[in-house]
């Protein structure tokens, strides 16, 4: 029945900050951006290589959204990537803090983490065969 994800929609604090990380320093692409009068709200759909799309959305007013403790529901979105080393240096020599890469113990990928703007907790998961490190 399901076939694959579609998209993600995410709630940002200050559109223009996200807007830029995820077009900027993530490098998705912008499908259309749209100002949505009636609520105040800004909504840009973005896509990753694979047609994977994320919705970041602005409202006014928006609760944090608590992570730590880790809350129930989505937990955290995840991007595969080729190699999860050069991934990591390069959001760091864009400034990303980004956390230890760790080896799953029941896959063997390795995979790290780091956050959107507003702690939204992000993870890079390494394509491919497993890999020693």
């Amino acid at each position: 029945m399901l076939q694959r994800l579609h998209h993600a929609a995410i709630i940002c604090s200050d559109y223009a900050v996200s807007k830029r990380f995820y077009v900027e320093t993530l490098g998705l692409a912008v499908i259309a951006e749209h100002f949505r009068a009636a609520r105040q709200s800004w909504k840009l759909d973005l896509a990753l290589p694979d047609g994977t799309q994320i919705e970041l959305f602005s409202f006014p007013l928006a609760p944090p959204r608590p992570s730590y403790p880790e809350a129930r529901g989505l937990r955290h979105l995840a991007f595969r990537v080729a190699d999860v080393v050069s991934a990591k240096a390069a959001l760091e020599a864009q400034g990303v803090p980004v956390e230890a890469i760790r080896i799953d113990e029941h896959t063997g990928q390795r995979y790290t983490f780091f956050a959107d703007p507003d702690g939204l907790p992000l993870e890079l998961v390494e394509s491919g065969v497993p890999s020693a490190m």
